[in-house]
């Protein structure tokens, strides 16, 4: 518990003499010793698993629409939520009594500010449920206190982050302050300030009680109609096939009665992996120790605000005249080791709380519905921030479940970001949530990267790449903790610490290197990891007319780019469709088919999203249709630039002219004597190729590549590259400045939308609806002429006044300026015409500082599409 040591240090005019043995833990340390046992509350809820002494607090009735599992933070906003959208026919079910499980212990505390757009949404609507809505309409006191958020920094890099956050507030009209040292110690007179950076300032922050915010949600929504029940421990959860042999929830399952259910949300907690074996679906979580310490009464602390020192790893929340003080080091305990933490009950500590908090691979909590099982939903997994982040998620999770999607781009927490193969591997689960524990309070850099169980997964490239740029990766550490031996002269750590900056990396220059050798010359990118999927079957016409905004039955042979939609038009995917000839399999490049055929191509980092986006709505419309993955039986590489075409002339047995083989197509050829799918299509504005190539064919593929390109300077290149090249010539990065919240008529993407055909596709009303009324919100670009690197989150501001943020940033290097792309607002609600964009002056916001910016109605490289075509003046 070296935080502790910290603490004492930072408030050091507030603590007595007896607390000293404490600092003899250095300031701003991580303890190598493990924590020991110590009493804790609710010793019962948390070591056994034994069934409750008294039945359930109420009769369970035979049948309900939702079946909430577990009354923490989660359990208990989700039945509110849903309660107050409609849905009275709701039950939640708790094993012990409300907040017994994870939630009991939370420190409560409520930050306004995080480095996310979605999650600075989702925190404002948590405050206005705790600090006004629950009040007005029970009458009830939740015990929220709004005493202010002060964030410490000791360096430079921790306040350029914090000032990245003042910005991004400035857009939501959250006030925030950043301040000197002796500013900070006026607000705080009790704070050590001597090593003081500065500090950021939030007055409106706040802390929650989890007790009297989980009764009071509880009752707000039992006064709607939904049933709290508690001591009413679940046993397990009936799922059965449907006639299309889809695996749906029917039923909970409880010592005291079973309740028929289409739905089941589980917010167990720590518990959530074991709900979740009950129905076949895996949870991805570990739970870990999390311990506090309530000091004694500590004079003139009262009306303080709440301190996070993120460098020391550790925050302070008042408590009446007293701070309870926790903290996150490098040794956490797991939970199934079932060690405990030290007696440190002396004088100044009033007492030690200790309990379990469930963490996630990658930080984020896990929601939405499962792969594995229709209608069984998440809501757990919160790295210690479920009640902060409770309100937001719960409406989120109530509209998921009312309405087949979320409000807001929560793609972030849904469950189907992980890719299939890694959410029961327990090797990276360990180790991917011990690192988010262990990194909880670092400062997040654009181009952070775990250290944790890396090449779980790797593509026919791998090695050789490696090999060839000696970036070999090493097991994990665990950070030394644990008795492991810490790796040393580990270059990639190296090079990732490099980047650790809010300035242009080192790594600036070779980025621009290869972003100028594909504008001038020719580059190649590993995009192996993209997602390859067949849709075949006899309803597979009918399906990609529904699934995809653009028309791709054109003739086979044809590629398209599209969308993917949800049903209120937001984008779920983007990406491309190629047409195929119906004929015997030549697996994996072709699959038998005797009738409408496509091969997707998909970015990786988002396949399974879109596997199950599409499996989802295959099912929900009733398509007879196969979706096949062949993503692992496949690589690819992209050849892009003026000379790739001659490059590949030497390569391909077919002909590359423009005539023979026109942008926006594909055929299967050879390649130094193997089959091969190529592709003209250019994800960075240039003339070029895509191979979708078999696994066994990479190697002699690539290297016949790289040899006739060799007299014409080929280089490999990397994802940072193609980040930028995007950038510059205007093409989407889904998740980025396109989301499931962003209809294509606001990203710019009309193009990809059949509108002016009679087709209906998914969301195509509220597209219509949408382009009748007026867009609301839409892209744009915008360039500055100084050389500072901007990464997104940096406020819009037209004529003074804030009006979006930049959802994506980047250096392009061929027009030699900074590129952002974001959404803006008109601020009294209005239409955002072109002439609302050509009239304003636009600044940025860059920490604090502002730089002018001219925006643009189309990109700024090529506006006219030659280069891809293969004019180049």
């Amino acid at each position: 518990m070296a935080f502790l040591g910290s603490a004492v240090r930072r408030v050091a005019s507030a603590v007595r003499p007896p607390l000293s043995p404490l600092c003899r833990t250095r300031a701003r340390s991580y303890s190598s010793t493990p924590t020991q046992e110590k009493s804790v509350p609710y010793e019962t809820t948390l070591k056994q698993e034994d069934g409750v002494t008294s039945g359930p607090t109420k009769p369970l009735p035979r049948s309900a629409d939702v079946v909430v599992i577990g009354g923490g933070s989660l359990g208990c906003q989700t039945v509110y939520h849903l309660a107050k959208m409609g849905l009275t026919n709701v039950v939640l079910l708790e094993r012990d009594r409300l907040t017994a499980g994870t939630t009991w212990h939370t420190a409560g505390l409520l930050w306004q500010l995080r480095p996310s757009d979605v999650e600075v949404e989702l925190l404002a609507h948590t405050r206005n449920v705790i600090s006004k809505d629950l009040e007005e309409e029970t009458g009830l006191h939740t015990g929220w206190i709004q005493n202010g958020g002060l964030f410490i920094a000791s360096n430079k890099q921790r306040l350029d982050e914090y000032k990245r956050l003042m910005s991004l507030g400035k857009v939501y009209g959250i006030e925030s302050h950043v301040l000197s040292p002796a500013e900070t110690k006026d607000l705080y007179p009790l704070m050590n300030v001597d090593d003081l950076y500065g500090t950021l300032y939030v007055p409106k922050d706040g802390t929650m009680d989890p007790a009297g915010t989980c009764t009071t949600l509880s009752r707000a929504a039992s006064a709607r109609g939904a049933k709290v029940i508690e001591n009413c421990p679940v046993t397990g959860i009936t799922v059965r096939a449907d006639d299309l042999g889809v695996k749906r929830v029917r039923a909970v399952e409880t010592p005291h009665g079973t309740i028929e259910t289409p739905c089941v949300v589980n917010c167990a907690g720590v518990w959530a992996t074991k709900l979740g074996e009950m129905a076949g679906v895996r949870v991805p979580l570990v739970a870990m120790h999390h311990a506090y310490v309530v000091t004694e009464r500590i004079e003139g602390i009262q009306n303080m605000p709440n301190v996070r020192d993120h460098d020391a790893s550790v925050y302070l929340r008042l408590q009446g005249d007293a701070l309870s003080v926790g903290g996150y080091e490098q040794n956490p305990i797991f939970w199934d080791e079932f060690a405990f933490i030290p007696n440190l009950e002396q004088t100044g500590i009033k007492s030690t709380v200790c309990g379990p908090e469930s963490f996630t691979a990658d930080h984020k909590p896990l929601m939405g519905e499962a792969p594995e099982v229709r209608g069984f939903f998440l809501g757990c997994g919160f790295n210690s921030a479920g009640m902060m982040l409770g309100g937001g998620c719960g409406r989120e999770l109530a509209h998921w479940i009312i309405h087949g999607r979320p409000e807001k781009d929560m793609y972030g927490y849904d469950i189907r970001r992980f890719h299939n193969s890694l959410t029961d591997n327990k090797r990276w689960i360990r180790e991917r949530s011990h690192e988010s524990y262990a990194k909880n309070y670092s400062v997040v850099f654009p181009f952070d990267e775990p250290l944790a169980s890396r090449n779980m997964r790797k593509d026919p490239f791998h090695q050789l790449l490696v090999h060839d740029h000696h970036t070999m990766h090493y097991d994990y550490d665990y950070y030394g903790a644990y008795d492991s031996q810490k790796n040393v002269n580990y270059k990639y750590n190296e090079l990732l610490g490099k980047e650790y900056t809010f300035d242009f990396p080192p790594h600036h220059d070779v980025i621009k290197s290869e972003c100028l050798s594909c504008r001038h010359g020719v580059a190649v990118f590993d995009m192996s990891y993209f997602g390859k999927f067949y849709l075949t079957g006899p309803d597979a016409k009918k399906a990609a007319d529904w699934l995809f905004t653009a028309d791709v039955n054109k003739n086979p042979g044809s590629t398209v780019y599209t969308c993917m939609l949800n049903k209120r038009g937001g984008a779920e995917a983007d990406l491309t469709v190629s047409r195929l000839e119906p004929g015997a399999a030549i697996l994996p490049l072709a699959p038998e088919s005797n009738g409408d055929a496509y091969y997707l191509a998909i970015g990786g980092g988002v396949a399974e999203h879109n596997w199950n986006h599409i499996r989802t709505v295959l099912q929900d419309q009733g398509f007879r249709c196969q979706l096949t993955d062949h993503s692992e039986d496949m690589g690819m590489i992209s050849i892009q630039g003026p000379k790739s075409r001659e490059v590949l002339q030497e390569v391909l047995d077919t002909d590359l002219s423009n005539e023979s083989f026109p942008f926006s197509t594909h055929k299967v050829v050879n390649a130094a004597g193997h089959q091969v799918r190529a592709m003209r299509l250019s994800f960075v504005g240039e003339l070029g190729w895509e191979l979708h190539i078999p696994k066994d064919s990479c190697l002699p593929v690539y290297r016949a590549v790289m040899a006739a390109g060799a007299k014409h300077g080929i280089i490999d290149s990397g994802y940072r590259a193609i980040d930028s090249l995007s950038i510059e010539k205007g093409y989407r990065h889904w998740h980025a400045d396109l989301r499931p919240d962003d209809t294509p008529l606001e990203a710019g993407l009309a193009f990809t939308c059949k509108l002016k055909s009679s087709i209906p596709f998914q969301g195509r009303d509220r597209l219509e609806k949408q382009k009748a009324e007026g867009l609301r919100r839409r892209i744009v670009c915008f360039t500055i002429d100084e050389k500072v690197p901007m990464f997104g989150l940096e406020a819009i501001f037209r004529n003074g006044v804030p009006v979006g943020h930049l959802r994506r940033s980047d250096y392009g290097f061929f027009i030699d300026k900074t590129i952002g792309y974001g959404y803006i607002r008109h601020p009294d609600g209005g239409v955002v015409s072109a002439d609302f964009i050509r009239s304003g002056e636009f600044t940025l916001e860059r920490m604090g500082v502002t730089y002018k910016a001219k925006a643009h109605l189309k990109t700024p490289f090529d506006p006219e599409n030659k280069r891809v075509k293969g004019i180049y003046a």
